[in-house]
């Protein structure tokens, strides 16, 4: 038993008063003359018993009264040592997308948010804090707005960032307790590298589970076919245990294009492809009905209108083939001689073509490894007579490739790759009855480069990929029929198609995302982004032929953003949320470390009031000396 006010036990002495004062009375006699001695002697010695009894009971029925009245005043109260010390409270409360997940048809977060509010004591100090917001030295009813007007975020702290988030709102007073009180639903990806040590806090944990414990999430789009007319737009899912069949709708802005159903297999795993036409300028959004997670359950997609690809021919021979080719509906074609090669055009191209050269210059090959490293396309095509050593030396920078020397011999082409990226959509199956093209010479290569086509021989007539691409041969009618042959469009065609790139159809938001815009500008002018009536301007760096924009917190939602040089419209972006919280695998509470764990907020507080729990006794102590006062007057009205 403790006191509050220890120092009044020094009345006790007071009981000193009382029983001196019984012991020490004086007490007179006075004498009475009674006629029956006999009788009288009797009745004095019965009287003397009484009073001495009764003065007995009176003295610790007083003492009982005094020492009763002195403990009450001294407050005398049974609590533990938690109880007498200071506290400091800190509360993580998770506002994640996966607190979207439902209980009783209420969201995780609006739930812990309302018995937060109707739970906890309502005049407390304490510090909460989010994974975007944070509330310092606050009572719980000065910031109830703002936790009912809390909105869900991609942002998740993981354990070792939480409890240094905390560090920095726990006072630096020594010798008060730190509780720490972490709200969550506790996903996997909470766990850190960083071993999970706290040994300054006491750590309160409230893991909040979803009942039922199922989500369905459109995890990505991407084109899994392109073609001359229609492009194929495959949708990828995934559910939780038992789901069947769910609808999958389509929209290009504010209507509806397509609709169909997504079967899952037993992996919980499902796709669908949707066709669209291959110029068509698409802001799309797929979206899906789910109980669960809401942020999954859309994604945004865009496809712009493509640009004309632009492709250079430094040539020396007969090129009117490639003009053919590269028209003007889907390519800017340009054709230069090596005298009168502007270099300064070089960084502006998407393709490359050099065609019949009799030497590679010094120049053109520094040029050339440079404008590969920026991204370009190369296509070499030798003449009948070159000059080995420059080409050797130009080409040893890709796949260590290098001309041996030149065979005369009629062979015909008679080997193609046919899972090769040039011929993967360009024959429905694989062709034995071909009419092959032929070459009467050719050179032999040494090189580590996949062959395209090959000679009968085996030995490769065109070879490459990633942007570089060597035929082995001339393609002059003198030397070959290649020219007239149908896998010339197809292999020309998509060399200059793949030498730009398709964007990304959208991109995830993060703490940094870089995206190239493919133009040119000048020192003054700068790339604007908007969504509806928001815009910002993003850090961008601008090079020859593009404009890097680098997105970080300017971000704060999904959606299609249009991207403006003044007020001109370069182009549409996409973004969405990452899907990490879509996967609902959660942390096993009993593997971090916490001196409570609960299910629900009550039950925290609980636990929390039973540190704090002080049983005072002041009350029993007042009735006692009360009961002993009663007792006193009844004690003094016997006879």
């Amino acid at each position: 038993m403790q006191f509050k006010y220890p120092e009044l036990l020094w009345a006790l002495l007071l009981l000193l008063i009382p029983i001196l004062i019984h012991f020490f009375q004086l007490r007179r006699f006075k004498k009475t003359h009674f006629t029956n001695v006999k009788f009288l002697k009797k009745v004095v010695s019965e009287s003397r018993k009484s009073r001495r009894l009764k003065k007995w009971l009176l003295l610790c029925t007083r003492l009982l009264l005094l020492v009763a009245l002195i403990l009450a005043f001294a407050q005398p109260f049974f609590a533990n040592d938690l109880a007498l010390k200071e506290k400091e409270t800190v509360v993580y409360l998770d506002d994640s997308f996966s607190m979207q997940a439902k209980n009783n048809n209420e969201s995780l977060l609006g739930s812990a948010v309302q018995e937060l509010i109707s739970e906890f004591p309502k005049d407390k100090p304490l510090s909460l804090f989010t994974n975007e917001k944070t509330f310092r030295n606050v009572r719980v009813k000065d910031i109830q707005n703002d936790l009912l007007n809390l909105s869900f975020t991609p942002k998740q702290l993981l354990l070792n960032e939480i409890d240094l988030k905390a560090g920095t709102l726990f006072g630096k007073t020594r010798g008060t307790i730190k509780n720490l009180i972490l709200i969550s639903d506790f996903q996997q990806r909470m766990v850190s590298e960083i071993p999970d040590s706290v040994p300054d806090y006491r750590r309160y944990l409230v893991q909040l589970s979803p009942d039922p414990l199922e989500n369905i999430s459109i995890d990505t789009v991407f084109l899994s076919k392109t073609g001359s007319e229609n492009n194929e737009l495959t949708v990828s899912l995934s559910g939780s245990t038992g789901v069947g069949t769910i609808p999958v709708s389509l929209t290009n802005g504010d209507k509806l294009i397509a609709k169909t159903s997504a079967n899952f297999n037993g992996d919980q795993k499902a796709e669908i492809s949707f066709s669209l036409p291959s110029n068509a300028v698409v802001n799309g959004k797929v979206e899906i009905t789910d109980p669960g997670l809401a942020y999954d359950n859309k994604l945004f997609f865009n496809i712009n209108k493509k640009k004309k690809i632009k492709v250079m021919t430094i040539s020396e021979g007969n090129d009117e083939f490639l003009g053919r080719i590269y028209k003007d509906d889907s390519f800017q074609f340009r054709s230069f001689s090596l005298t009168s090669l502007n270099y300064s055009l070089l960084d502006n191209q998407n393709l490359i073509i050099l065609n019949e050269l009799p030497q590679i210059p010094t120049a053109l090959q520094n040029a050339l490894r440079s404008f590969k490293k920026n991204g370009g396309s190369i296509v070499v095509i030798p003449s009948n007579t070159i000059d080995t050593t420059s080409y050797n030396q130009f080409l040893a920078n890709f796949y260590n490739t290098s001309f041996l020397e030149k065979i005369s011999q009629d062979l015909d082409i008679t080997g193609i790759a046919f899972s090769h990226p040039l011929y993967q959509q360009v024959f429905e199956k694989k062709t034995t009855n071909f009419q092959y093209p032929k070459v009467s010479e050719y050179y032999s290569l040494s090189t580590s480069a996949p062959p395209i086509l090959s000679f009968g021989n085996k030995a490769p007539f065109l070879i490459g990929s990633d942007g570089v691409y060597l035929f082995s041969a001339s393609l002059s009618t003198q030397n070959s029929n290649f020219k007239n042959s149908p896998l010339i469009v197809p292999t020309f065609f998509n060399i200059g198609d793949q030498s730009l790139k398709l964007p990304k159809l959208y991109n995830l938001m993060g703490p940094s995302v870089t995206v190239d815009v493919p133009v040119g500008l000048s020192k003054d002018q700068i790339l604007k982004v908007s969504q509806d009536n928001y815009e910002f301007i993003p850090r961008q760096r601008a090079f020859a032929n593009k404009t890097e924009l680098s997105f970080g917190d300017n971000l704060d939602k999904d959606g299609i953003f249009t991207i403006k040089a003044g007020n001109s419209i370069l182009q549409n972006i996409s973004f969405n949320y990452p899907r990490e919280e879509s996967i609902l695998v959660y942390l096993n509470p009993d593997n971090i470390n916490a001196i409570s764990k609960q299910g629900s907020i009550p039950h925290l507080i609980d636990d929390l009031v039973n540190d704090d729990r002080v049983v005072e006794l002041w009350k029993w102590f007042v009735i006692l000396a009360l009961i002993f006062f009663g007792i006193e007057v009844l004690i003094q009205k016997l006879k």
